[in-house]
């Protein structure tokens, strides 16, 4: 898959419905006969839109946990909770359930930031609140993180 590019704001209904916009929608456009998985973040109280190929592969990895280890399924089910299987429908839109928007506190502005592989989407002033934090040192953790890409070359 290429990287998905692109940060979007829009509008969710009083439905759960969000419109995907043009710019994201057209590099989707090889996965949307497969559809999606719809789940919730990990670290943040925000929602994960995977491409069905994507989310075969994180299945993939998931598959070699041995579930006969408690934390191996204990993290499993807490992994997979609340994941729902989603299509863009002929409107362009995603349906969000209830309990995902309630998880990540959706009201009605909503952005769409991509990530890589995926896409989270975020209630607009929580995605503000994130992105914005005066006091992180993102200049460090980029050193931490990416600093030393390619020097085992």
């Amino acid at each position: 898959m290429n990287s998905l590019i692109g940060t979007y704001e829009c509008k969710v209904d009083t439905k759960g419905r969000l419109p995907i916009p043009a710019g994201l929608k057209k590099q989707l456009a090889d996965y949307l006969e497969d559809g999606f998985v719809l789940k919730r973040s990990v670290f943040q109280n925000c929602l994960e839109l995977h491409p069905m190929k994507e989310w075969d592969k994180v299945m993939n990895d998931l598959n070699k946990l041995n579930r006969f280890v408690k934390k191996n399924n204990d993290f499993i089910r807490i992994f997979t909770a609340g994941l729902k299987l989603v299509d863009i429908d002929s409107n362009g839109r995603v349906q969000i359930s209830k309990d995902l928007v309630k998880f990540a506190n959706i009201n009605k502005d909503v952005v769409l930031n991509s990530s890589v592989n995926m896409i989270e989407i975020w209630d607009k002033d929580k995605y503000e609140e994130v992105i914005n934090v005066e006091d992180f040192d993102f200049a460090t953790l980029a050193e931490d993180v990416m600093g030393k890409i390619g020097e085992d070359e």
